[in-house]
C-alpha cells in the first residue's frame, strides 16, 4: 500500500489524502458502538467509538485481515461538534486500536443513524496484499 501526498500539499493530520494498494479486497459493513451481542454499554460518543473500532477489527480478522490493511473509513457522526470535542479521546482509542496507520478517510454529519442509540458508524475498505 502507498500513501498519495501530491507534492506542495500540506500533510493530512489523522488520515491520508488518498491510497493505492493491490490485493484482496474485504468491505467492512458500517460498525457502531455496541458489542457482539447489539448491546449499547454507553451513551458517550468517544466509548462508542472505540466499541466500533474493535467491531471492525474483529469482522477484518475472520478475512485474516489487520488494520494496516484498511484503504478506506467513512465515518457517519450524529453531532460534529461532539466528534470534535472528542477528539484527544478519539484519537487515542484510535491509535489503542488501529495504531499509527491513516489510510484516506471521509467523516459525514447525518441526520439519523438507523440505530437509536448510535452517535457513530464506522465503515471500512480493507485490500489485503495476496
Amino acid at each position: 500500500m502507498d500513501i498519495l501526498q501530491p507534492q506542495g500539499w500540506a500533510k493530512p493530520r489523522g488520515y491520508s489524502n488518498g491510497v493505492v494498494a493491490r490485493g484482496r479486497t474485504v468491505c467492512v459493513s458500517g460498525m457502531v458502538g455496541w458489542d457482539a451481542q447489539c448491546v449499547f454499554h454507553s451513551d458517550d460518543f468517544a466509548t462508542q467509538v472505540r466499541q466500533a473500532l474493535q467491531n471492525i477489527v474483529e469482522v477484518l480478522a475472520e478475512a485474516d485481515a489487520d488494520p494496516e490493511h484498511i484503504v478506506r473509513m467513512t465515518w457517519y457522526v450524529l453531532d460534529k461538534k461532539e466528534y470534535v470535542g472528542a477528539y484527544k479521546e478519539v484519537g487515542e482509542a484510535y491509535r489503542d486500536i488501529i495504531g499509527r496507520h491513516f489510510p484516506a478517510m471521509t467523516a459525514v454529519q447525518v441526520a439519523a443513524l438507523i440505530e437509536d442509540r448510535a452517535k457513530v458508524e464506522i465503515e471500512v475498505t480493507a485490500i489485503v496484499p495476496e
